[in-house]
């Protein structure tokens, strides 16, 4: 007790005016996994973003392989396309899906309020990257087991399949954060969506590279899908070691993007 008669807000242990706990930020790691954890208990309830990264894919595949509708090449057509459809459901949630929903969040001032937050922007696209990975899990599991039923005969190292998915999952979040840092959220779902069609035609997802003029091709092989597709494919269809060109290209895409995203991303 004081001299006035009232307990210390401390408590025994503590000097009078003190708090407890103490006040203050979380530790970095420890906002970045809520965060995190929040971010993916958004992206599975909402039903048009599970429609884009989940049933479009697996149609997909389902379709392509039953249905002899594009020229593959040698060999079933479930194993050239698999690695492709990989490839896009990484495009589809890391880009098309959070490009849309940051948007959004955006325009609607969720993203003003974290930024009074003490959770760095940076952080943010770190917890949202975490997220989109999380999904793609799934996303793969599913896919992987389609495939098989469908009579996928994979090959190749599973460490450099993650390696690819990883990669390319840095670069498309941090194209897809840049856009929706930038961008009205009218704009950022137009462009997002026509941005995943053009690729997906485009990319060497079901349609071969091959099939396009040679001049062309040098320039869509420098696309990120275009080096995640042919890099997978290269490694489950070909059992090919590491993709060192692919890689690269994913790899400086990666850079570019997140270090863009970081630079010119609005809150507001």
């Amino acid at each position: 007790m004081t001299a006035t008669g009232t307990t210390d807000r401390g408590g025994a242990a503590g000097a009078p005016g003190t708090f407890a706990p103490r006040p203050g930020a979380a530790p970095l790691g420890r906002m970045i996994r809520a965060q995190a954890l929040l971010e993916t208990k958004m992206l599975l309830r909402n039903g048009e973003q599970l429609l884009l990264t989940v049933v479009i894919p697996t149609l997909l595949l389902v379709l392509f392989s039953a249905v002899d509708i594009v020229d593959t090449g040698a060999g079933k057509a479930v194993d050239f396309l698999t690695p492709g459809i990989l490839a896009l459901a990484v495009l589809s949630t890391a880009f098309t899906g959070q490009a849309i929903a940051t948007g959004f969040e955006r325009r609607y001032g969720v993203l003003k309020r974290l930024a009074a937050s003490p959770l760095p922007r940076w952080a943010l696209m770190t917890a949202k990257t975490c997220s989109v990975l999380v999904t793609e899990i799934l996303q793969v599991v599913l896919l992987t087991v389609i495939a098989f039923a469908l009579g996928w005969s994979p090959h190749g190292n599973p460490l450099s399949v993650v390696l690819l998915l990883v990669l390319g999952t840095a670069a498309f979040s941090g194209l897809g954060l840049l856009m929706a840092g930038t961008l009205k959220a009218e704009a950022t779902l137009a462009a997002a969506n026509l941005v995943f069609l053009l690729l997906l035609v485009g990319g060497g997802v079901i349609v071969p590279l091959e099939k396009f003029p040679d001049a062309v091709q040098s320039v869509l092989g420098l696309l990120p899908i275009s080096a995640l597709s042919d890099g997978l494919r290269d490694v489950l269809q070909h059992g090919a070691g590491l993709p060192w060109g692919d890689l690269g290209i994913l790899a400086v895409w990666a850079v570019l993007g997140l270090g863009a995203a970081a630079k010119f991303f609005r809150w507001e």
